[in-house]
């Protein structure tokens, strides 16, 4: 569910493995030992609920040392950074400390207007949250209401960017292209994938090493949230999550319901246990190729901007002799077939691609291959660009990986994904290669937090769009039953993921009398979509 995925490898979408039990003397059952084994992990949770209130109460003593940010962060003045320093382990919080860059812009409005910090999480697993301060500095006009009463906080999460970065790989290997196509021809072809994601969970282990990526999960990164609230001095937390920060969100509500104020989810992940994270991922492929598909019929009704055809077919013609021509000899030596999806999946992710990879099919059809290597091929003099995306990959790896068990056996993720890849063939196997290192995973998997409405949990609000690829509709309808009073806006025949930041009065209005005011409509809204791309 990466928002921002390298080039080089494709989006991503487990639950504590089965306990083995002691040998049990004769006549003995096996409840005993289950109870056994559930009481352990309450006791492991009550340990870790101990340290994050340890953790926060330290945090609230110690405030944040604002200063100038640093230059090479691109954080122009008046925003502020700073760092909090959170146990590795929260079962051992006076253990291993970690620190998490944070940074903030005051509210624009008067001293009377503020209400508090609002904090923002933008998906991933693995998106850093620095820029979000920016929507101020560059007057974001969407969120210009907001900001007269919020500080705008961002941070990056465990292990992303500025935060104890984790590894995974080389970041110039993790770049390098052609990579394999993902579509196996022959048994051979998936062979070579099941090595490549052995040796990049193995990698991940020799280069982040055991003790950080055993605590790399989505709990923790929630306690990491409230300890942060802490630092910050609010009492209660207003909190913004897009994507993988939905369910983030939905996590903390459910550890931390009595620490919220305010919580707007957009572009939700079903936090259902049974759906973290195989399933997921596997909901993800249908959802893209619907989008995919509403991509082609836009791309075939502006067919005098694109010349790419005047029907869906005839687009997606043109997109699998393109794929068949890189395949048989990557363009420019290097954009093949997994280039050229990790380019393209931008479509379906966002509205704001649709003019931009339209353009770039169109000039190749024309004959200018240099547009398509210019937007599909990586830049291997881009390092910082490079260890950035090697680092969102890991981490996204890391915890989708750690959160929940999945599953071992490889004739499970054969059978489904080709069972799958015969409807829904643009994202399928590119999406299962992206998520086989979960299977030969080399520490602890977690079983995923119950999500589920807690004393003090306050009304929540859920923005979806119901042609989501990346975070398919169902997951806000999920989610708007698990917590109860919750309130979901539908935007109704649009497919953009993450709403709350484009312009649709109908949407934009009803998030600033949320947070502004805390007013929420009766009764769920379905708006109409906002504007559809022009050329």
């Amino acid at each position: 569910m990466r928002d921002n995925r390298p080039k080089s490898r494709l989006l991503a979408l487990g639950s504590a493995g089965a306990l083995v039990t002691a040998t049990l003397i004769a006549g003995a059952v096996s409840a005993p030992a289950a109870s056994a084994a559930s009481a352990a992990g309450r006791s492991s949770q009550d340990r870790e609920a101990k340290g994050a209130a340890i953790a926060a109460a330290r945090a609230a003593e110690a405030g944040i040392d604002w200063q100038d940010c640093p230059a090479d962060w691109g954080l122009e003045k008046p925003i502020q950074c700073g760092w909090v320093s959170v146990p590795l382990d929260y079962a051992h919080p006076y253990g291993k400390q970690i620190k998490l860059a944070v940074d903030r812009i005051g509210n624009t409005g008067t001293k009377e207007e503020r209400q508090g910090a609002l904090v923002y999480n933008p998906g991933g697993p693995g998106g850093s949250g620095l820029r979000f301060p920016r929507r101020v500095t560059t007057k974001n006009p969407v969120w210009a209401n907001v900001a007269k009463a919020y500080d705008f906080v961002g941070f990056d999460p465990r292990g992303v960017g500025h935060s104890a970065p984790i590894s995974c790989e080389d970041p110039q290997e993790f770049v390098k292209a052609p990579k394999m196509d993902p579509v196996p021809d022959t048994e051979a072809d998936k062979t070579a994938q099941r090595k490549l994601a052995r040796e990049y969970a193995d990698g991940c282990l020799d280069r982040t090493g055991r003790a950080m990526l055993q605590q790399m999960t989505t709990p923790n990164t929630a306690r990491d949230l409230d300890v942060v609230r802490a630092a910050l001095g609010e009492k209660k937390l207003n909190y913004l999550g897009v994507s993988y920060g939905t369910y983030l969100g939905a996590v903390y509500g459910t550890l931390f319901p009595g620490h919220l104020r305010r919580m707007i989810v957009d572009s939700v992940v079903n936090p259902a246990r049974e759906n973290i994270w195989y399933q997921a991922n596997l909901g993800q492929d249908i959802a893209f190729e619907g989008r995919w598909k509403d991509w082609e019929d836009w791309v075939a009704a502006n067919d005098a901007a694109f010349h790419l055809g005047t029907t869906r077919d005839a687009v997606q013609a043109k997109w699998l002799e393109l794929r068949a021509t890189a395949k048989k000899s990557p363009i420019g030596g290097v954009v093949g077939p997994a280039e050229l999806i990790s380019f393209f999946q931008s479509a379906p992710y966002y509205d704001s691609s649709w003019v931009p990879v339209a353009t770039v099919f169109g000039k190749y059809v024309a004959g200018d291959t240099k547009a398509l290597v210019d937007a599909a091929a990586p830049n291997l003099s881009n390092t910082a660009g490079n260890i950035t995306a090697e680092n969102g990959n890991a981490v996204y790896t890391a915890v989708e990986c750690t959160d929940a068990k999945w599953p071992t056996s490889w004739r499970k993720w054969d059978r489904d994904n080709t069972r799958l890849n015969k409807d829904y063939p643009f994202m399928t196997w590119a999406n299962a290669w992206m998520n086989l290192p979960c299977a030969t995973w080399p520490v602890k998997q977690r079983t995923p937090v119950d999500v589920k409405t807690h004393k003090g949990l306050p009304q929540v609000l859920i923005v979806q769009s119901t042609r989501d690829a990346a975070t398919p509709y169902e997951g806000a309808v999920e989610l708007h039953q698990r917590f109860q009073d919750s309130r979901l806006i539908t935007e109704k025949d649009a497919g953009s993921h993450g709403v709350t930041g484009l312009v649709n009065p109908c949407i934009n209005q009803r998030v600033d009398a949320y947070l502004i005011d805390g007013k929420l409509d009766d009764a769920d809204v379905t708006c109409g979509p906002h504007a559809t791309p022009k050329p």
